[in-house]
């Protein structure tokens, strides 16, 4: 019960963040993806199952807030969250190099898809100015806030396992 709370209001606290603080500090119109690094590293640290849900939560958050239609966002960062729990076995809280690879990836697919499910089916086809304009810069920007961040959602990764420790040798 616990381990839900927790992980629920750091998706809220990571919402309100994107919203507000990092809306205002907006770097020519872009903001970081916090909702793409916390389903990243929630998938990676804790395995396909986790980073599924969280993913959709993430991506629900996304779409009531600024989706044009219910369940794109949910859906769309829920298989980002599934792919990177693929690969929780060779994760090391240690390195950061796996993380900024997922989240560079992610945030890179994130892009790429949105970009063709919303604006080249509409018969939208500047993918170049698209893609350097918009994709890339979000997407550096995504990974100087992850360098930034990532040491506090490790951390409440260890304090998951740590509680998650310590409940299940009370239940034996």
């Amino acid at each position: 019960m616990l381990r839900k709370i927790t992980v629920t209001l750091f998706i809220l606290i990571c919402f309100i963040l994107q919203c507000s603080v990092f809306g205002s500090l907006a770097f020519a119109g872009i903001i970081p993806n916090l909702m793409i690094i916390l389903t990243s590293a929630f998938g990676f640290m804790r395995g396909e199952t986790e980073g599924l849900l969280i993913g959709f939560f993430c991506g629900l958050l996304t779409d009531i807030f600024f989706g044009e239609f219910l369940g794109f966002y949910a859906l769309l960062t829920m298989y980002i969250g599934y792919v990177n729990g693929k690969f929780s076995r060779i994760f090391y809280p240690e390195d950061i190099k796996l993380p900024l690879v997922l989240i560079i990836l992610s945030d890179l697919s994130y892009g790429i898809i949105c970009y063709i499910l919303t604006f080249m089916l509409r018969g939208r086809l500047q993918f170049v100015y698209y893609f350097t304009h918009i994709i890339l810069p979000e997407t550096l920007y995504t990974i100087v806030v992850t360098l930034l961040l990532y040491p506090a959602v490790l951390k409440v990764n260890q304090k998951l396992e740590a509680y998650e420790k310590r409940r299940a040798q009370k239940f034996v």
